[in-house]
C-alpha cells in the first residue's frame, strides 16, 4: 500500500510511520554513521488497498519510490505503483465505454516540510501530493448534473479526470513504546475522478506499538473519507432506485510489521470499510459487481534503501 511514500520522508520515518520500529545503541564515543538524504523503497503486496478500498480489483501489486529529505525539513519525493481501477470502472458519459479506457499506473509527486517544532519525536509536517494517472481512451467533458442524478452510480467513472491534488497536515508523536500520527488532506480538485466532489477530506489517525519482541510492531489505523454534494433521488425517479448515493465512508486497519534488518520488512493486516450500498449497487464497485470496500486481508514484503 502507499503508506511509506505518505508518512516516510527520511529513512528513519520510512520505518517509523510504516510500522517498523528500529532501535540502535552506539557508544558514547562512537561517531554516528551519516545518514543519505536519499531514501527509496520496493513493495510487493497482495493488493493494493487505499484508503480502505482495492486499487487493483483485489490482485497483486508492485510499487516503489523514493524520497529526498533536506536537513531543513524540506522533502520531495514519488511513489508508483500498478491499479486497474481505472480501467475497471470508466465508461459512462464521460468515457468511450467500458474497458477502453485504461490507466495501468498511479504516480504520486508530493512535496512538504517536516520539522520537530513541538519538540522530540513531535514532528509536524505540511505538504502538496499530486496523484496523477495517465489515463488514455477517456473523452474529457465531464457529465450534466441532471445525468448524474438519473445515473448516481456513476459520478465517479463518469468522464472527469481521476488526476487529483491535495493538500495536508500531519502531526507526529510518540509516547514510550507507542507511536503515530493525525494526518488531515484536503482536496483542491475533484477527488479521483468523482463528479463535482472538491473540498473532499481525508482525515486518519495512526498507531504503532513496538512490542519489543522480534522485531514486531503493532498496527493499527482509522480514517474517514469525506465526500460532498451526495446525490438524493426522489421516489419519482424512472432510472435509478431512491435514496441517497453518499459516497463517504470510514476505514479502519489493524495489523502488525515485522523488521528483518538490512531495510526488509514484512507486513500483514486486515481492513475494511463502511461504504455505502444502495439496493444492489455498491457505491464503489469491482467489475463484477462487488464492493471495492469489502473487508481484506493483506501481505506485504518491503526492501527500503
Amino acid at each position: 500500500m502507499k503508506t511509506i511514500h505518505k508518512t516516510a520522508i527520511s529513512a528513519a520515518a520510512v520505518a517509523l510511520l510504516s510500522g517498523v520500529a528500529t532501535t540502535a545503541a552506539f557508544a558514547a564515543d562512537a561517531p554516528e554513521p551519516e545518514v543519505s538524504p536519499i531514501a527509496a523503497n520496493v513493495t510487493v503486496a497482495s493488493n493494493y488497498i487505499y484508503r480502505g478500498l482495492t486499487q487493483t480489483n483485489n490482485k497483486p501489486a508492485i510499487q516503489g519510490g523514493f524520497d529526498y529529505a533536506h536537513e531543513s525539513g524540506f522533502y520531495v519525493g514519488n511513489w508508483n505503483s500498478n491499479i486497474s481501477w481505472i480501467s475497471d470502472q470508466y465508461g459512462g458519459y464521460g468515457g468511450s465505454g467500458t474497458g477502453s479506457v485504461t490507466a495501468p499506473i498511479e504516480m504520486d509527486f508530493y512535496a512538504g516540510f517536516k520539522k520537530e517544532f513541538l519538540g522530540e519525536g513531535y514532528a509536524s509536517d505540511f505538504g502538496v501530493l499530486q496523484y496523477y494517472y495517465p489515463v488514455s481512451g477517456m473523452v474529457s467533458n465531464a457529465p450534466t448534473s441532471k445525468q448524474i442524478n438519473a445515473y448516481p452510480t456513476a459520478r465517479q467513472s463518469s468522464g472527469a479526470s481521476p488526476s487529483t491534488t491535495e493538500i495536508y497536515a500531519a502531526q507526529n508523536f510518540t509516547a514510550g513504546p507507542v507511536a503515530g500520527f493525525f494526518k488531515f488532506s484536503y482536496a483542491l480538485s475533484n477527488l479521483f475522478g468523482i463528479y463535482n466532489s472538491k473540498g473532499s477530506f481525508y482525515p486518519d489517525l495512526t498507531a504503532n506499538y513496538d512490542t519489543g519482541m522480534y522485531g514486531i510492531t503493532l498496527n493499527a489505523h482509522v480514517g474517514y473519507q469525506y465526500v460532498p454534494n451526495n446525490v438524493v433521488v426522489g421516489s419519482t425517479s424512472t432510472t435509478a432506485m431512491p435514496g441517497t448515493y453518499n459516497l463517504s465512508y470510514a476505514d479502519w486497519k489493524f495489523g502488525l510489521t515485522k523488521d528483518f534488518g538490512g531495510g526488509l520488512s514484512g507486513s500483514a493486516y486486515y481492513t475494511g470499510t463502511s461504504v455505502q450500498k444502495v439496493g444492489s449497487t455498491y457505491m464503489y464497485t469491482t467489475p463484477n459487481g462487488g464492493n471495492q470496500g469489502r473487508a481484506n486481508g493483506v501481505v506485504a514484503l518491503t526492501k527500503t534503501f
